[in-house]
């Protein structure tokens, strides 16, 4: 890796964590003092600005890139738009590997390197659970790199932070990585099976309250996303693994809601609240490109057909010369730019209450709803048809659940538009889960359901994972990319994302897989 300086910064996570506090109460500060923190490395990992859903990820990455591979935005035709930015993805890595902003990388390495260097043997005992927790994160995040580039640096990455000497990290094969981590949060979830919270993993661990069990939920939650995705190039272990895991919920608990549909997501959900100083929205982030527009196909393809319940609390009708337009509809995707900035108002766009003004929206690291539709695909391949079904609607009607909260926590409800939506009964959800978009049809219209409302649910704020879940699935059949006018060799998007110049200028060990660095390679698990 290049050697970069190490800074930490963690003063913004106090903030969070009780009123009128002074930073030196809480934890040290590394930069302040010769006595490393690793609570406070810790809380900087989970303060990263790539794990919450602000504006600068959103405008880099999930807008122009994920959003439009996965058509869960509107987008300008450019040239380029298929071909992802360097500077960009640059910082997107860094902020994985660099301890300047707080990369869970570079944490774990810094808190290793402060655990065995200058903490005690009763220290590193308290230490433990600590590291246990930044693992999960560590996997987390890594394993969406996978699924952006394939191989990376991991095994060896972060050596400056560690030995503070820089030594190039090899890339770890991905597959490798994949099976490991898999492995790893096993591991990590038994060991929040019987784990006893402390005071200061309380006060430090801004993501979840320092609660073992959600962390043993989080943990075993992230390895069945992992396994789900390999389940197509390693179907027999994913198959084991998976179905050991659903037939014994008290030895693998999931964040699934419990399978009630009206669940509540502030408690049950991998949730990344922002900070309480934190007043910015998704406002820039979404108009730039335009891409607050409502999309083609999620609107006039899948939503306004079948009435969807969620059409209110997702999406505003917009409209033009302040007369409110009359129904929902997306902008088709065949329009040319300058129609789509023409005629944008005559659109409908994300709700400003529940999406693109809503300064309270959360990083959403995995829901229930998620949870559920995993179970929904391998129960449909793999075991009971009536358990498949039964967790499809379920994972519906969380979503609906996830979507209306969103809604409620918004920080603005009234005037200029804004407002909080009422929530349907309980019987006209049921009418639209179980009529409108029924569980029924052949085995692959089934799995075909399961994969577009997943789609649906992840939407842009999770792009990532939607990216990553309609290269593994095919599903849903989206429109045709547009293609005329593209710069050549980027007619369409990619089918990954190739490393940043400032890994392959400075990485020797990039030769190892520079053959495999074109943006038409797939990641190992993308083989339907």
């Amino acid at each position: 890796m290049k050697k970069i300086l190490i800074i930490i910064t963690v003063f913004a996570s106090a903030l969070l964590l009780t009123v009128s506090c002074n930073l030196e109460d809480k934890f040290n500060d590394p930069e302040q003092t010769t006595q490393g923190s690793i609570p406070a490395l810790f809380t900087s990992a989970i303060n990263n600005s790539r794990m919450r859903s602000e504006y600068w990820h959103v405008r880099t990455i999930l807008a122009v890139g994920q959003g439009v591979y996965t058509q869960t935005v509107a987008f300008n035709k450019s040239s380029s738009v298929y071909q992802s930015n360097d500077g960009y993805y640059g910082q997107y890595w860094r902020d994985y590997y660099s301890a300047q902003f707080g990369g869970a990388m570079a944490m774990y390495r810094q808190m290793e390197n402060v655990n065995s260097t200058q903490s005690t043997p009763a220290e590193q005992v308290a230490n433990e659970i600590f590291f246990q927790a930044i693992k999960v994160i560590l996997y987390d995040v890594g394993s969406q790199f996978v699924d952006m580039y394939g191989d990376i640096p991991f095994s060896e990455a972060g050596s400056l932070h560690l030995t503070s000497v820089s030594t190039p990290a090899k890339f770890d094969n991905q597959q490798e990585l994949y099976m490991s981590f898999i492995e790893e949060l096993d591991k990590t979830a038994t060991y929040f099976s019987t784990a006893q919270g402390t005071t200061m993993f309380q006060r430090q661990d801004i993501l979840l309250a320092g609660d073992v069990k959600k962390w043993q939920k989080y943990a075993n939650s992230i390895r069945l996303r992992l396994l789900i995705h390999i389940s197509y190039v390693n179907e027999d272990y994913a198959k084991s693994e998976i179905l050991k895991m659903l037939n014994d919920p008290a030895k693998y608990p999931l964040v699934d809601g419990d399978n009630v549909a009206n669940y509540n997501p502030a408690t049950t959900d991998i949730l990344n609240t922002p900070l309480k100083d934190y007043t910015n929205s998704l406002v820039m982030a979404l108009s730039d490109g335009l891409s607050y527009v409502a999309p083609d196909f999620m609107l006039n393809k899948l939503m306004v057909p079948t009435e969807d319940i969620r059409l209110d609390v997702m999406f505003d009708k917009n409209a033009k010369n302040k007369v409110q337009n009359i129904g929902y509809s997306g902008a088709p995707i065949t329009l040319t730019n300058e129609q789509l900035t023409q005629y944008s108002n005559t659109f409908s766009c994300w709700d400003s209450t529940t999406i693109w003004q809503n300064s309270n929206i959360p990083g959403i690291r995995i829901t229930a709803s998620e949870v559920n539709f995993i179970k929904a695909e391998a129960q449909q391949r793999w075991g009971d048809a009536a358990k498949a079904k039964s967790a499809y609607e379920t994972a519906v009607k969380q979503s609906v659940s996830f979507y209306y909260y969103l809604n409620s926590i918004a920080s603005s409800t009234s005037g200029g538009g804004f407002r909080l939506e009422v929530k349907p009964s309980d019987a006209l959800i049921d009418k639209f889960v179980t009529e409108r978009i029924a569980y029924a049809g052949t085995a692959d219209k089934k799995l075909e359901l399961i994969g577009t409302q997943k789609w649906l649910h992840f939407g842009f704020l999770q792009g990532i994972e939607c990216w990553t879940e309609y290269r593994r699935t095919k599903y849903p059949v989206l429109l045709p990319f547009p293609s005329d006018g593209m710069t050549n060799g980027f007619e369409t998007p990619p089918t990954r994302i190739v490393y940043p110049s400032d890994e392959t200028n400075y990485n020797p060990n990039y030769a190892d897989v520079q053959a495999k660095n074109t943006r038409t390679t797939k990641i190992f698990w993308d083989v339907k």
